[in-house]
């Protein structure tokens, strides 16, 4: 772990196994964090703070500054730790390393951005001045899903903001956090400002960091279930709260679409990181005469589509992250079929040859798919597509919101009227419009409903980690 600009091994002396989801091989040990590590950590940050919210915004983005160039020449590295540990194709995993980087890049010169104001008063005596000033000690925890771009989202706002951090990575996917905190290293940030702790038992971890009155703030990435928790433990102690929790998206297609360039785009934002992605689609809206022509034109573009070792060249579908994640996936198909979807492709684990030691789950595609399924209400967090047809007559933007989630969803249509409808009517907090890809570090993303609150990225999310201060002189 790294704590207070040290590298340390848990109090206890306990670790725990990395594991490859592609191959099921033990990568390497990490430190298992107790409530002693915890707590030296949250202090180091406290003991931190002081000095390093007070060094001009300029000086904070020169370490920014760095940790991004750092991060470049260290791309292919980077890459490699996650496809080994979290399994996504080599690809995949550079463009990832890129996007992170970027927010450390956006946030430094967003640090300098960060403006107070004065305000007019009646009174002629009175003059008022409005500062921003970090909020403290951060307590953040990230997913395995993007384990190193959601470090970045969270700890280069904060670090901009004059915020110092205590970062719990995911169980799964440790190692990549490891290679982020040895670049924050080499940047040469200050003892303290930047601390890491890794546990097997996130429960203890997430307890500290709602209950310690140290901690000001917390941002967590992961599911509705735990975020609500969280949320709830955190109001008790008045703490700032973010949350990026589970998402349902749908994906609507219009008649006056081209099935072709619609299922094209369905196709790779579906099976973006094997389904593992809040923003994946889980419900594809095609309307009654088209879903034929739309669902040969999926289905051939998912079969082309290669599952395997992250690492092989041309591989397009990576394992899921472990067997739970394949049960969940198991149960969901199992249960649409049940009660009667047709099953296009796929449906079923991948075992043969190279595959037989990872969580490999079959490229799927289901038609027939009603609200009476699992899949029409649960995240699926995995390799399959459920196509749902429509008549002229039902309303799709309602259909659409018919779910307790808000965080993507997508629209296919050549009509500025309806793209704009859409856009307006939708109950999510991005959206895109003939885009699969409508995120940016300079772009706020978050979500409504149990999707979560509070946004990442743009100059909202600086905004995340700083404090409003009235003065009111008299003079």
């Amino acid at each position: 772990m790294f704590i207070d600009g040290k590298w340390k091994k848990a109090v206890s002396g306990a670790e725990f196994g990395v594991f490859n989801p592609a191959t099921g091989d033990l990568i390497d040990r990490v430190p298992d964090a107790g409530p002693r590590d915890v707590a030296d950590a949250i202090n180091a940050a406290d003991k931190a703070f002081p000095s390093w919210s007070s060094l001009t915004a300029y000086q904070r983005s020169q370490y920014l500054y760095t940790a991004w160039k750092l991060m470049l020449d260290r791309k292919e590295d980077l890459a490699r730790t996650m496809t080994l540990e979290q399994g996504k194709p080599l690809a995949a995993a550079r463009n990832e390393i890129q996007y992170g980087a970027d927010f450390l890049l956006w946030f430094a010169e967003e640090a300098k951005r960060v403006y107070g104001q004065t305000i007019p008063s009646a009174r002629p005596d009175q003059r008022f001045i409005v500062l921003k000033q970090a909020l403290g000690v951060v307590g953040a925890i990230t997913p395995w899903n993007y384990p190193v771009s959601m470090i970045t989202r969270k700890l280069a706002p904060a670090l901009a903001a004059g915020c110092t951090v205590v970062l719990k990575p995911a169980e799964a996917t440790p190692l990549c956090a490891l290679e982020m905190f040895k670049i924050f290293e080499a940047a040469q940030f200050p003892p303290g400002v930047v601390n890491l702790v890794t546990t097997l038992d996130p429960k203890p971890v997430g307890q500290a960091f709602v209950s310690n009155p140290i901690v000001r703030k917390l941002t967590f990435t992961g599911s509705t279930q735990v975020g609500k928790l969280l949320a709830r433990e955190a109001a008790g102690n008045m703490k700032r709260i973010s949350l990026e929790l589970g998402g349902h998206a749908p994906f609507i297609v219009y008649d006056d679409a081209d099935p072709v360039h619609a299922a094209k785009g369905a196709v790779l934002v579906k099976f973006l990181n094997t389904g593992q992605a809040c923003i994946s689609p889980n419900r594809i809206f095609v309307p009654r005469h088209m879903v034929d022509a739309f669902t040969r034109e999926f289905t051939m573009r998912v079969m082309a589509m290669k599952p395997g070792n992250g690492m092989d060249a041309g591989v397009k579908i990576g394992p899921l992250v472990g067997p739970e994640a394949l049960l969940k996936v198991e149960k969901q198909v199992k249960d649409a079929l049940d009660k009667g979807a047709k099953l296009i492709a796929g449906g079923r684990r991948l075992t043969e040859g190279a595959l037989s030691n990872g969580y490999f789950y079959a490229p799927t595609v289901l038609t027939h798919v009603t609200r009476e399924m699992l899949i029409f209400r649960e995240e699926t967090f995995g390799p399959v597509a459920p196509i749902i047809a429509y008549d002229p007559e039902e309303d799709v933007i309602e259909m659409a919101n018919d779910t307790v989630y808000g965080l993507a969803a997508y629209v296919y249509t050549k009509s500025t009227s309806r793209a704009m409808t859409a856009f307006e009517r939708l109950r999510f907090g991005i959206i895109g419009i003939n885009d699969i890809n409508p995120t940016s570090a300079a772009a706020p993303f978050g979500g409504m409903k149990d999707s979560g609150m509070g946004r990442e990225g743009s100059r909202e999310g600086i905004n995340e980690y700083l404090e409003t201060k009235l003065g009111g002189f008299s003079i």
